[in-house]
């Protein structure tokens, strides 16, 4: 098969993507249902092998509940904190410098500098970014996160990141401008999807200056669809 070398990523809004590698499927920080109707992404006709949760807040954790549902033995990826709030039987719990483990794939865990607890108001523990590393390559998936000088480390630590996915939106997270520094600056990629944008009105962005300051920094930004799906 000339794809098992490749991922796919769907992006289901926010920071939700479905991540397939090798007949896995690995859904990050579950949020699909809002505006399901422009994605059409049916939960119960997935096959989910992976939760991997970044941080507590809400629109990054609402459809745990109903993955688990339909997916009872997928296993939760993430900090001790939030599998723990979870109790989930399956639980992989890393924390900072760990990762988790399957086929060639290995998710590690990276700092974010961001927030993080349950609408309840429980403690979620640090928030985090992932790096996914296979096949030689290097995907980071940042979660909700400031610039922060972390970054600069990642391409030394881990090798050249072939593709980031960033939050561009502001007010919660980077703004493009931030974001397109911390891409080209720090992180050295070329390629970045960006996320955490539109979904509700403190984060609508003007795509066209979005597209700008990236191209200003030699990069190369996709805004996704909400559904779209990308191949690396």
């Amino acid at each position: 098969n000339l794809n098992s070398k490749k991922m796919k990523i769907q992006y289901l809004g926010q920071n939700c993507f479905l991540f397939t590698y090798k007949e896995k499927n690995i859904l990050s920080d579950p949020f699909y249902n809002f505006q399901k109707e422009k994605s059409e992404f049916d939960i119960a006709a997935q096959k989910i092998d992976y939760v991997l949760i970044t941080h507590a807040h809400g629109d990054h954790i609402a459809d745990v509940k109903e993955v688990l549902q339909f997916h009872p033995d997928a296993q939760i990826i993430g900090q001790p904190e939030i599998c723990g709030y979870f109790g989930h039987p399956n639980s992989i719990d890393i924390n900072f410098g760990g990762s988790a483990k399957f086929l060639d794939l290995k998710i590690s865990m990276v700092p974010a500098s961001h927030t993080s607890s349950f609408p309840d108001g429980t403690y979620g523990g640090e928030p985090c970014g992932y790096i996914f590393r296979f096949e030689g390559k290097n995907v980071y998936l940042a979660g909700d996160t400031g610039v922060m000088a972390d970054m600069e480390l990642f391409p030394k630590l881990f090798g050249n990141i072939d593709l980031a996915i960033l939050p561009i939106g502001s007010h919660y997270t980077m703004c493009a401008r931030k974001a397109s520094f911390a891409a080209s600056e720090l992180l050295k990629t070329k390629k970045v999807i960006g996320c955490h944008f539109d979904t509700f009105p403190p984060i609508k962005i003007n795509h066209d200056e979005a597209k700008t300051r990236f191209a200003e920094k030699k990069v190369e930004l996709i805004l996704p669809e909400l559904g779209e799906t990308f191949e690396i």
